[in-house]
């Protein structure tokens, strides 16, 4: 008999392997295509633009996209996994072998917390690496231009001081960690507060001491516009300083968190945002393995009894929710008013309880 549930075992786990990578590929494939339409219709005012160069970018940015909706690709992959063990009656030999749901359903679970530490170890350093390529790559072909570059990312700011006075600066998008900034605007006061002439620029590289700015406009109270090719405007900001304010901590690799934690904590910054990253890359082991739960919670049922759609909801819906919740968490924790650890491990705990009494009520009564 354990020579058998050991067959029964291997034979379920390749099954869910199987299914995952299925679902998996095929979301990597339709993300792939979507964000690559969305670029070279952004680029089809570019001239002798091939299509090679528009499908770099768009490859080496769909990675990291994929790697957010990673639990969903467990979850649809386990369902989809055991609807059709159901389906083939293979549930019903396996129990008449003497298995238990919960025998047949570890496997998927060990292979999902495998899974989980690939993606965080391996995966993850890979993905955030490829998409701050994809910004490069994508600065090159639209020119670095403000208009075109990273607005879906959103503003950035930064305020320095320095013995000339102060400047706030804010950029439309970063690159290399927040070295390389594009659709600068800075703002600067003398040491005595007055305002001095607004500086624009189309990009921004911090070397020793300062920032180089390139392509200038400065905009003085009661003057005309002045341009220059070059500008350089003081700073005693550190990269490590600079990276805290316009690094995402998703483009940051999974290795590199603990340094970069340490650094902004030594600086007197607030480092929740790669606290935060860092906890949700060491829960997504058991997030993966919590939505094999789920959905064996809703998939266990034999077709025979009917009910399969409003099992396929309730897993998706499950799902949903449990996102809901993880982003619910994840502001609060930017916002300071949640614990970095609470708010990624919440999620994982309450999609765990939810799933595991499920399964229990089911098999158990």
């Amino acid at each position: 008999m354990p020579i058998i549930a050991g067959t029964l075992a291997r034979y379920f786990g390749l099954r869910f392997a199987n299914a995952v990578l299925v679902v998996f590929v095929g979301i990597f494939a339709l993300v792939a295509l979507i964000d690559y339409i969305e670029l070279m219709r952004r680029a089809g005012d570019i001239p002798n633009v091939s299509a090679a160069l528009v499908a770099k970018p768009s490859f080496y940015r769909v990675p990291q996209v994929v790697e957010r909706i990673l639990p969903f690709c467990v979850l649809i992959g386990a369902m989809s996994c055991y609807l059709n063990l159901s389906r083939r009656l293979e549930l019903v030999v396996a129990r008449s072998a003497g298995m238990s749901a919960w025998q047949f359903v570890m496997p998927a679970v060990v292979t999902a917390f495998v899974f989980g530490l690939i993606a965080t170890t391996i995966y993850n350093p890979i993905s955030a690496t490829l998409q701050e390529r994809s910004k490069r790559f994508e600065a090159e072909l639209f020119g670095q231009t403000a208009s075109t570059l990273g607005r879906s990312s959103g503003t950035f700011w930064m305020n320095q001081r320095t013995d000339e006075g102060q400047a706030i600066i804010n950029a439309v998008a970063s690159r290399d960690q927040g070295i390389n900034l594009n659709g600068v605007s800075i703002f600067v006061f003398d040491i005595d507060g007055r305002f001095k002439p607004r500086i624009e620029a189309r990009a921004a590289v911090l070397v020793p001491g300062a920032w180089v700015l390139r392509d200038i406009s400065l905009y003085g109270l009661g003057t005309l516009p002045t341009t220059q090719a070059e500008y350089r405007l003081k700073t005693s900001l550190t990269p490590e300083q600079v990276r805290e304010s316009f690094a995402t901590p998703e483009t940051v690799p999974f290795w590199d968190l603990p340094v970069y934690i340490q650094i902004a904590e030594h600086a007197g910054l607030v480092a929740a945002g790669y606290k935060l990253q860092f906890q949700k890359l060491l829960a997504r082991p058991f997030l993966l393995a919590v939505m094999v739960l789920l959905a064996a919670a809703v998939s266990l049922r034999f077709f025979r009894f009917g009910g399969i759609q409003k099992m396929v909801l309730s897993g998706i819906a499950a799902g949903f929710l449990l996102y809901v919740l993880s982003k619910v968490t994840e502001d609060l924790s930017k916002a300071e008013l949640m614990h970095p650890v609470a708010a990624a491990w919440l999620p994982v705990l309450v999609g765990g309880v939810t799933g595991f009494v499920a399964l229990l009520y089911q098999e158990d009564g």
